[in-house]
C-alpha cells in the first residue's frame, strides 16, 4: 500500500489521465456491451398485422425508388409541392452540391410559409454542421427548424454511441420517401464523385391525401417521428434569427436564394407535371416497423419482425443487406429461417467492393458462422458498393428501410423498415435485386466462390489488407460497434 500511495503521490497527473481515459472508454462501450433480448410476452408477432385480409382497402400506392437521380428529383418535387409542411429525417447531412441543391428548394419553401422539419443524428451533427454557415442559414429561418438527436457530451460518453439511422422525407399527407439513403452527393443526385452509393428507397404515394394521412402509412411514420422530435434526447440546433446579423451566414442565406433559380433549371424535370399514379402501383398493405427510440442499447425488435416475416414465408426469402455482423441470437434466428424456407438467399458486398472496412474486417473471420446458418450466400463485386436494405418475401412482401444485418442496427441504432405487402410492388422490387444478383458470386465455402462469366472480381490494395487483419482481430471485443 505505500508502495501504491509512493507512486499515486509522485504520478498524479499519470493517473487522473489514465482514470479519464479509463472513465471515456468504460463509458462508451459498457452499455452497449451486453446485447438484449426480447422475452416471450413482448413484441407478440402477428402475420396479420402485415398482410391485408380480403375486405381491407389500402389508400396508398407505391414505388422502388433505385437510381440516385431519381431520389433527388422527388425530394425536390415533394417540397416544391408542399402546401403546409415538409419533415426530413437523416442519419448523415453534409455539406455538398447536393445538399445545397436540395437546401435551396427547402429554403424557397421556407419563404412560402412551409413548416420545414429536420432531424440528424447528433455525430453528423457535431462533425459536419455545427460552426458551419450553410447550415445556419437554415437553422436561422422563422419556418425552419432543425433537431439534433442524442447530441455527444464529453462529460456522458455513452452519448457517442446509440444513434439515430432512420431516413425518410414526409410532404404533407401526399408523400413518403424512406429507406436508406443519406442526405449528400453519394447518395443522391448525378455528381461526380470519386465514391458512389447504391440505395433503395419506397415512394408512397397517398391517394386520399386530400382527406388526410389517417389510412395512410405516412400516419404511422409522422407518428413514430413525433416520438422521436418530441422526445428527450433533442436539441434544438441553433435558431435564433439572430444569426442571419452575421456577415458569413447572410452570404449563405443570399447565395441559398440566387440558388433557387438555378435548380429550376438544372433539373426541370422535378419540376414538370407529373403523374404519381402513373409512376406507382396499387398496394395491399404499408406497414411500419420500427424499434425502441432511446439512446442505450435496445432490445431487437426490428431484427425480430424482419425474422418472424423471414421465417413464415412460403416458398423464398431474399434478403439485400450491405454487410453481415451477426451475434450468436442472430444466427440462430438466420437457422431457424433456412430450416423453415427452402428458398434462402443474402447478397451483400464482398470485402474487395465493400466501403465499410470495419464490417467486412469482422465477416472475413465469422463468414463460416454465417454459411453454417444455412443461408445461401451471395457477394456483389459490382465496383461501387451497394447501400440498399431490403427483403422480399414470397411474391407478395417487400420490407425496404434502413436497418443493416449487423449488431449496431439490431442492437444500438434506430432502425425503420416499410413492409409493402402487394404482388406488383414485389415484382418490381424483385427486377432492382435481380440485377444485383447478376453481378455476384456465390459462396460455396469460406474460401472458395461460383464466379459467373462476366463477374470481375477486384484486388484488395495492400494497405487495405493490412487494416483488415488488423482490426478483424483488434475488433473483436467490441464487434457489436460494426
Amino acid at each position: 500500500m505505500k508502495a501504491v500511495r509512493i507512486f499515486l503521490k509522485r504520478h498524479w497527473k499519470l493517473c487522473i489521465v489514465l482514470a479519464i481515459l479509463l472513465y471515456l472508454i468504460i463509458g462508451m462501450l459498457a452499455p452497449f456491451a451486453v446485447q438484449k433480448k426480447i422475452g416471450p410476452e413482448e413484441n407478440p408477432f402477428h402475420k396479420e398485422d402485415f398482410y391485408a385480409s380480403g375486405n381491407e382497402k389500402c389508400v396508398d400506392r407505391a414505388h422502388v425508388v433505385e437510381e440516385n437521380a431519381e431520389a433527388l428529383d422527388l425530394r425536390l418535387r415533394m417540397i416544391k409541392e408542399a402546401k403546409e409542411r415538409v419533415i426530413l429525417s437523416t442519419f448523415d447531412f453534409r455539406e455538398d452540391k447536393s445538399t445545397w441543391d436540395l437546401a435551396a428548394a427547402l429554403y424557397e419553401a421556407a419563404e412560402r410559409g412551409i413548416h420545414i422539419q429536420i432531424m440528424v443524428d447528433g455525430i453528423s451533427g457535431l462533425i459536419r454542421m455545427e460552426g458551419n454557415e450553410f447550415f445556419y442559414a437554415l437553422s436561422g429561418h422563422p419556418n425552419i427548424e432543425i433537431r439534433i438527436y442524442n447530441y455527444p457530451n464529453p462529460l456522458k460518453p455513452w452519448t457517442f454511441h446509440g444513434r439515430m439511422h432512420d431516413k425518410y422525407v414526409i410532404s404533407d399527407d401526399k408523400t413518403l420517401l424512406l429507406g436508406g439513403r443519406n442526405t449528400f452527393r453519394y447518395f443522391l443526385g448525378g455528381y461526380d464523385t470519386k465514391s458512389r452509393s447504391y440505395d433503395r428507397e419506397v415512394l408512397i404515394y397517398n391517394t386520399d391525401y386530400k382527406n388526410g394521412a389517417e389510412k395512410s402509412v405516412i400516419s404511422q411514420v409522422e407518428k413514430y417521428f413525433h416520438s422521436v422530435w418530441d422526445g428527450p434526447y433533442m436539441t434544438v440546433f441553433h435558431d435564433k434569427e439572430s444569426l442571419y446579423e452575421k456577415k458569413k451566414v447572410r452570404e449563405n442565406v443570399e447565395k441559398l436564394e440566387k440558388k433557387w433559380d438555378k435548380v429550376q433549371e438544372k433539373y426541370p424535370q422535378a419540376y414538370e407535371a407529373y403523374s404519381y399514379e402513373e409512376h406507382t402501383v396499387p398496394i395491399k398493405k404499408a406497414t411500419l416497423i420500427s424499434g425502441e427510440t432511446h439512446i442505450y442499447g435496445k432490445k431487437p425488435y426490428v431484427w425480430e419482425t424482419l425474422k418472424n416475416l423471414m421465417q413464415n414465408a412460403r416458398e423464398r426469402v431474399v434478403l439485400h443487406t450491405p454487410y453481415a455482423v451477426l451475434d450468436s441470437q442472430m444466427e440462430t434466428g438466420m437457422k431457424a429461417i433456412a430450416e423453415n424456407v427452402d428458398d434462402f438467399k443474402m447478397i451483400i458486398n464482398s470485402v474487395e467492393n465493400g466501403d465499410n472496412i470495419v464490417a467486412s474486417s469482422d465477416y472475413r473471420i465469422h463468414k463460416k458462422d454465417i454459411i453454417d446458418t444455412g443461408v445461401e450466400l451471395y457477394e456483389f463485386d459490382g465496383g461501387d458498393s451497394t447501400h440498399g436494405k431490403s427483403v422480399l418475401i414470397d411474391n407478395d412482401m417487400a420490407i425496404i428501410g434502413s436497418y443493416n444485418l449487423d449488431m449496431r442496427s439490431t442492437y444500438m441504432d434506430t432502425e425503420l423498415m416499410l413492409a409493402v405487402h402487394g404482388e406488383e410492388f414485389c415484382k418490381e422490387l424483385e427486377g432492382h435485386m435481380n440485377v444485383f444478383h447478376e453481378k455476384c458470386r456465390k459462396v460455396l465455402d469460406k474460401k472458395n466462390y461460383e464466379v459467373p462469366e462476366g463477374v470481375t472480381v477486384q484486388e484488395i490494395p495492400f494497405i487495405k489488407e493490412v487494416i483488415l487483419r488488423v482490426l478483424g482481430v483488434a475488433l473483436q471485443p467490441v464487434r457489436y460497434l460494426a
